[in-house]
């Protein structure tokens, strides 16, 4: 299941697997191909990753499952899991007749993931939180295009009665893309929302044509609008709001949130953080006068291109 030994580290670069972390994954791989039971809990694993498109963030058994990995292989042992899935995913990309880039773009957000957990805990290996934000990508849920990533999903009741509210008919549960904003990619530019949009419309229209998504959504603490009161009404955050309609409103703070996406860490003391940016001063001097981030949602209509039909 696993790949050869020789191709390995290959197929690590294209996953984006951080460099520091490749001869350890090379020399703990006879570690699990060698042991029975751990190649058929590495089997359960990859069923959880790979399943059916899931409505929800927690695939079931994953974490309890890879828990029970020999200690020896740490928290490397998901990043198994996810090179022994890795042929299933692709395969379900070919079918789909989905671009080679777009493919090997999407998954490489395992590097990504690698990259998050050594900035926030100084080691390899990946968290199970990371390992169910890529079940996404494994089980053909959600696309890397350009600067954004597109995830398939259903439209939720909070989300539906605002969009009704705003005199447009919508219905919880019908299909719509929710937008995410991977880290590690550079400014998050008009220009390069601008592209990302368009290849996306193209995209999800070719590739998906009978799913008729009507909105896109976006759930992140960068939707919040206190943010319009710390950043300059031109900056790029502020700029990504202004291509949203306002959604519901969240109540519960979220204060990790924006500390864990901007400085690496969400349980960085508050009275350390840096502020070396505006993106990082407008966090940690809201954080410090008392006040309290939240997650914004919001949505705009989802045009299609009307692609000629082959």
């Amino acid at each position: 299941m696993l790949p050869d030994a020789d191709d390995l580290p290959d197929l690590l670069l294209d996953l984006a697997v951080p460099h520091e972390d490749i001869n350890t994954l090379m020399a703990l791989r006879r570690a699990v191909t060698a042991d029975p039971g751990v190649r058929r809990l590495l089997t359960e694993c990859v069923e959880d990753a790979t399943g059916a498109v899931r409505e929800v963030d927690d695939p079931e058994g994953l974490g309890a499952r890879a828990a029970q990995a020999p200690a020896a292989l740490g928290e490397y042992f998901l990043v198994y899991v996810f090179l022994a899935a890795l042929p299933r995913a692709r395969a379900s990309h070919r079918a789909r007749g989905i671009p080679d880039d777009v493919s090997r773009h999407t998954l490489a957000d395992l590097g990504r993931g690698m990259a998050l957990h050594r900035r926030q805990y100084g080691r390899g290996g990946l968290a199970t939180r990371q390992a169910h934000w890529l079940t996404r990508h494994f089980c053909g849920r959600l696309y890397q295009l350009g600067r954004l990533q597109y995830e398939r999903t259903g439209l939720g009741d909070r989300t539906a009665r605002a969009i009704t509210a705003a005199g447009t008919d919508a219905t919880g549960g019908e299909p719509c893309l929710d937008l995410h904003i991977p880290d590690f990619l550079g400014p998050l530019t008009p220009a390069a929302c601008d592209r990302s949009l368009d290849r996306a419309r193209e995209f999800f229209e070719r590739y998906f044509p009978e799913e008729p998504h009507a909105v896109a959504t976006c759930h992140s603490w960068l939707l919040d609008p206190q943010l319009r009161r710390h950043l300059k009404a031109d900056s790029n955050i502020i700029r990504f709001q202004e291509r949203f309609r306002p959604g519901w409103e969240d109540p519960e703070p979220a204060d990790t949130t924006p500390v864990g996406f901007v400085f690496g860490d969400p349980d960085l003391p508050v009275a350390d953080l840096p502020r070396r940016s505006p993106v990082e001063r407008a966090v940690g001097d809201h954080l410090r006068a008392g006040g309290h981030w939240y997650v914004g949602h919001g949505w705009f209509p989802w045009p299609r291109t009307d692609l000629p039909r082959s």
